[in-house]
């Protein structure tokens, strides 16, 4: 069986940037150990699969080990494939998936911008092991889904090496670090989720359904601008929207191909 893929630069200003994502669209599901082992093969930190339905298209997301409940890269990625090679004349798009409800994608002039839940964090006790995990104490921790680790600076966050294994080891699905940030940008962030095959994901869409709600409360703005501090960083435009967000930003193509399976 021949199967498209595609691999796109997510969050990306310039190729060889942002996030990269495989993006698999399908006719029809393939068993899932099938979608499995082709995200491992890829080793990208996501890779998408969807199928048509109704008016849009059903969306799943696999990590080199695992499936996720929800991805935004690898969304921003799949919206990209649409609307450049499948419905060019597509101004929005649909996906429903099993555990993050329906997600939408749309041109928002040179951006596309995600519609996404909203994940507000709320305030926790100081983790011990978490703080030596990250080999620097947090100046403060709140939990969501992950773990939100917020730091005084974005040198703080630059400077970060954690012990991967000691992170793996935690209770939660990953660790957030944020802080804030400077020229223009509100925040900056990192994200490491060792546990589940992605010792540190260049830019996470995900994770600012949590760093939106935190910020626009702390900055008392609803509108604001992000970096993520990876090796290959990301830009992020963000809005905070009550019980939802919107992330957007540039998508960059790498590959256009097919693998055989």
């Amino acid at each position: 069986m021949r199967i498209p893929l595609y691999q796109i630069d997510a969050f990306a200003e310039r190729p060889f940037a942002g996030n990269p994502a495989a993006v698999c669209p399908l006719e029809t599901w393939l068993p899932e150990d099938v979608m499995q082992a082709i995200a491992a093969e890829n080793n990208l930190s996501e890779t998408a699969f969807f199928v048509p339905e109704s008016e849009g298209y059903r969306l799943r997301w696999f990590t080199p080990s695992t499936e996720v409940d929800l991805c935004g890269h690898a969304t921003l990625a799949s919206g990209y494939v649409v609307f450049r090679w499948l419905q060019p004349e597509r101004a929005s798009i649909t996906f429903q998936t099993e555990k993050a409800g329906v997600l939408t994608v749309s041109r928002d002039g040179d951006l596309l911008a995600l519609d996404f839940p909203s994940r507000p964090p709320v305030p926790c006790a100081m983790s011990e092991p978490l703080a030596a995990a990250l080999g620097r104490r947090p100046a403060a921790l709140l939990t969501s889904r992950d773990y939100l680790a917020v730091y005084n600076s974005a040198d703080d966050i630059a400077v970060l090496s954690p012990d991967l294994a000691a992170v793996a080891a935690l209770d939660k699905f990953a660790v957030i670090v944020t802080a804030p940030g400077t020229g223009g940008i509100d925040f900056v962030s990192r994200f490491f989720a060792p546990a589940r095959g992605v010792d540190e994901d260049p830019v996470t869409g995900s994770a600012h359904c949590t760093l939106i709600p935190y910020w626009a409360t702390r900055l008392g703005k609803n509108r604001l601008e992000a970096r993520q501090l990876s090796r290959r960083g990301g830009a992020l435009s963000c809005a905070f929207n009550g019980d939802r967000v919107t992330i957007a930003g540039r998508a960059s193509p790498y590959l256009e191909g097919t693998i055989t399976v």
